[in-house]
């Protein structure tokens, strides 16, 4: 839910004619990024608020019953496609690439998926790229079984430079400065997953990768070569959030941090240097 902080920074690039060749998303990133592609400003805020109190939702209650802590049938299925319906005419006819990343529980390696639409199991790949280790099923896709993308690959800044994109903007949710610690669930985890060594193996190493993604991205920050959006608070939502107004002041703070910064964006992204 810190990427309510992400939803409000998308709608400010898109209430401002901000357009990309193509975006990434990683598990809350996939799920609420999608929205970009589709142009729906508002759209994320809109449903989180709405059911994020809901009993089919999210939550203990969901998690005991299906065995994920946010309801396959419902945020997949009924919301998107009943409630708060998904556009996905806009979605496919927008040229802007959108991938997702997933985990490979097999191999313990981060996967990339183009979305291309209905037809592409799109929000299979994104359900997969949000499904938390430890309270969440593999999501199988024509026969790889698949976890959040955050385990393997958790700011994909590397992937996208990897197939063309030079000029980027990486929205993160935590704070400048922000360390990632060791796991401290993992003596769970290596009993959950003690048949699949290489998802152990990623994940032990989790925080140790994504700290030198961070340096990576601080480094490439400082040279111009990469423009950064974060909050300079530290969010005021828990993972699993259920207070709506906290989701909101979330959002807000990206909407605000984004605005402060419009002008600055802008001209990095109308820059010939890079």
């Amino acid at each position: 839910m810190r990427g309510m902080f992400t939803a409000g920074v998308m709608d400010v690039l898109m209430e401002n004619g901000i357009q990309f060749d193509g975006a990434i998303g990683v598990s809350a990133g996939a799920a609420f990024g999608v929205n970009y592609k589709s142009k729906q400003i508002g759209r994320v805020l809109r449903y989180n608020t709405r059911f994020v109190c809901d009993k089919r939702y999210c939550g203990l209650r969901v998690l005991l019953k299906t065995g994920n802590i946010y309801s396959t049938q419902f945020c997949y299925e009924e919301v998107p496609l009943k409630h708060d319906i998904f556009d996905f005419d806009t979605f496919e006819k927008n040229p802007m690439e959108f991938y997702v990343v997933a985990t490979d529980i097999e191999s313990g390696k981060a996967v990339y998926h183009k979305c291309e639409g209905r037809n592409d199991h799109c929000f299979d790949w994104i359900r997969a790229s949000a499904s938390m280790p430890l309270v969440s099923q593999f999501v199988e896709i024509d026969g790889q079984k698949l976890l959040d993308g955050g385990i393997s690959d958790s700011i994909p800044v590397k992937y996208f430079e990897s197939i063309g994109y030079t000029k980027n903007i990486a929205v993160l949710t935590q704070c400048k400065g922000y360390q990632k610690k060791k796991n401290e669930a993992m003596p769970i985890v290596r009993i959950k997953y003690r048949k699949y060594p290489k998802l152990i193996e990623t994940l032990a190493n989790r925080h140790l990768v994504y700290n030198d993604t961070l340096a990576y991205i601080g480094e490439k920050e400082q040279n111009g070569e990469l423009f950064v959006i974060r909050p300079e608070q530290e969010l005021p939502v828990s993972r699993v959030e259920k207070d709506p107004e906290k989701l909101k002041a979330a959002y807000e703070i990206g909407r605000n941090t984004t605005l402060k910064n419009l002008n600055k964006i802008t001209a990095f992204l109308s820059s010939e240097d890079h």
